[in-house]
């Protein structure tokens, strides 16, 4: 049985609420939050030997470290 990875739950609000403040189009950040995270749930589908996370947990995670830590995104 897959073990799903566990964020604590203030943290990931944390996470929201700076996705939510570096925008001014709440609206673009939603739907790109939920592009993201259907990609992920394709992902997890071809890869099922990685551990779970929830798509749109993974998405919000994902983005908010690109928000924090541009240089992950390098060519």
């Amino acid at each position: 049985m897959l073990k799903r990875f566990t964020i604590n739950s203030s943290e990931m609000m944390y996470r929201t609420d700076r996705l939510m403040g570096a925008t001014t189009n709440r609206y673009r950040i939603v739907v790109q939050v939920a592009r993201r995270a259907k990609r992920c749930r394709l992902e997890d589908l071809e890869n099922i030997d990685d551990p779970m996370m929830k798509p749109v947990i993974r998405a919000i995670v994902e983005m908010s470290d690109e928000l924090t830590e541009p240089e992950l995104l390098g060519d």
